[in-house]
């Protein structure tokens, strides 16, 4: 094998996506194999994409992203939506652009949709959806708080059903606007979609720890995050008026600290409830990977293993 800091990206077989739970440490790891293969990192987190929300979303220090250039971070504002198909458009621009360049794109995040619509090369639904079936679909999801929009949803697209939990507005209402636009399930615009398969190659690697040591990370993340001024962070961005995008202001850390300043509950409830729901979140990531064929499963010091596994032997 050549020497890794002089391996072209001719030589190297797949583009690596590192995930895995939140607080596992893929984001030093992907930093390690950057360096070595002279490579960029680009960000596969959904919430690392607002300007503003740092602290809660642990993005890279500035020293990191001198070091190593960082991609999809910081590129749209709080109160702006960015859904998934917007950042498949956005990577597949820099994965061109890097590699005419003959440098090796490492995507890196915890952001499960992201990983999986890379890896399968999904590509989502381009139907536009009037105004008055998204009212219509709208108003069955606020009758009931979603029960009759999610039993039709079963109904008229299981397959989909089966996919989204009952309480994702969001994804139910969007399938449903899907099946009353087309007359066709969102399941079968998906399954055409994956006929193609990926746009380019792909590995999936997930960092992963035992349970135990996983949350320990994640409690002492979180303490990390409110001695950094997360509660500043939040209060700034709620005073600045353009905090208020569906999407951002769910994400964890910062909603637990509007209610906070609502009164709904004290200090320490709310540091200890953000360090919940976080492990909360972290099993959910972990379900999401292990639904992914092929994943390749390391630690956070198994470097060499994706050096070796995305690189072609030419002895």
């Amino acid at each position: 094998m050549p020497p890794l800091l002089s391996l072209p990206v001719g030589q190297i077989s797949h583009i690596p996506i590192i995930c895995g739970p939140t607080a596992a440490g893929k984001s030093a790891l992907a930093i390690d194999l950057c360096k070595v293969l002279r490579a960029e990192l680009v960000s596969m987190d959904s919430m690392q994409i607002y300007r503003g929300l740092n602290i809660g979303t642990a993005k890279p220090s500035p020293k990191d992203r001198e070091e190593i250039p960082h991609h999809l971070i910081d590129i749209v504002d709080p109160d702006q939506i960015f859904s998934v198909a917007s950042y498949l458009e956005n990577a597949y621009v820099i994965i061109e652009k890097l590699l005419r360049s003959e440098t090796l794109p490492v995507f890196c995040g915890g952001t499960g949709q992201y990983a999986k619509s890379l890896f399968e090369g999904i590509e989502y639904s381009p139907i536009t959806v009037i105004p008055e079936v998204r009212s219509q679909i709208t108003e069955l999801y606020n009758l009931d708080n979603g029960e009759s929009a999610y039993q039709e949803l079963m109904r008229v697209d299981p397959e989909s059903a089966l996919k989204i939990h009952p309480n994702n507005a969001k994804r139910i209402i969007r399938a449903l606007e899907v099946y009353r636009q087309s007359n066709q399930p969102l399941s079968l615009h998906r399954e055409k979609s994956l006929l193609n398969g990926p746009k380019y190659p792909f590995k999936v690697f997930v960092v992963n720890l035992p349970r135990e040591e996983l949350y320990a990370k994640i409690d002492h993340r979180v303490d990390r995050m409110i001695e950094s001024g997360l509660e500043n962070e939040v209060a700034g961005l709620l005073k600045s008026g353009g905090f208020t995008g569906a999407t951002a202001i769910q994400a964890i850390g910062y909603k637990e600290f509007i209610d906070y300043f609502q009164g709904l509950r004290n200090h320490a409830e709310t540091v200890a409830l953000i360090k919940q729901r976080t492990r909360n979140y972290a099993k959910r990531q972990l379900t999401w990977f292990r639904g992914m064929k092929d994943a390749i499963w390391i630690t956070p010091e198994d470097l060499e293993v994706i050096i070796d596994s995305i690189t072609l032997d030419y002895a």
